[in-house]
């Protein structure tokens, strides 16, 4: 599966934000591109995980 992710830099923060229009704009941010991405894989990942509580 592939999925789009936008990377932006922010000023104000001093950090990057990833974020992933077609799964409802989940996002996340690292302090470099490639901590941003991961922590993008991971949200993406809890968000598409399935829920196990009744």
């Amino acid at each position: 599966m592939l999925i789009r992710a936008i990377l932006e830099w922010d000023n104000e923060a001093q950090a990057y934000s990833a974020t992933c229009p077609e799964l409802n704009f989940v996002s996340s941010f690292g302090e470099s591109r490639e901590e941003a991405i991961a922590n993008l894989k991971d949200a993406i990942y809890l968000m598409l995980e399935p829920s196990w509580s009744l």
